[in-house]
């Protein structure tokens, strides 16, 4: 009977109506974030494809102007470039001259200074190895100096062996 009454009551179903209304408000609540969120990504995909847009327009404009200038183009690469260059004053012939002989020379030893900068990590490693070939070459000069001594006596002897 209780049940019969309550949902007869025009304030309990004005309650249910109001709980319903909570109930899609807070789905409402809980779903407009996300399509926020939807709509800032949709935007920012379409903000950069804008730009790639953008830039492919400006290389598609270039490739036309690069097309309509095709023969202009072909004609400039096949002519020769010395007879455009810079005319330079007689004054700085001299200069100029020194100054290619100095880059011929340094263009021929080009190789030998890259040899030298790649030996640079290398030189400790030369360094031990001259030491320790330096301590030996000691030793073998004291030693040989042992043996000159020693081959002088011996001859020393041998004039005396003779002698007698």
């Amino acid at each position: 009977t209780l049940d019969l009454t309550c949902r007869k009551a025009p304030c309990f179903v004005k309650f249910s109506e109001m709980e319903k209304m909570a109930n899609i408000q807070a789905e409402i609540n809980e779903v407009q974030p996300l399509l926020l969120s939807v709509m800032i990504v949709s935007t920012l995909q379409f903000y950069f494809i804008g730009k790639k847009c953008e830039i492919l327009q400006d290389m598609n404009k270039h490739l036309e102007a690069v097309l309509k200038e095709k023969r202009a183009l072909r004609k400039r690469l096949i002519k020769p470039r010395c007879q455009e260059s810079l005319p330079i004053e007689a004054t700085f012939h001299k200069y100029v001259v020194e100054l290619l002989t100095e880059a011929v020379t340094f263009i021929e030893k080009l190789e030998s200074h890259l040899q030298t900068v790649r030996s640079i990590p290398q030189i400790p490693n030369i360094i031990k190895n001259m030491n320790t070939a330096l301590t030996k070459t000691e030793v073998l000069v004291i030693e040989l100096e042992e043996l000159a001594e020693q081959i002088l006596k011996w001859r020393e002897l041998q004039k005396e062996v003779y002698s007698d």
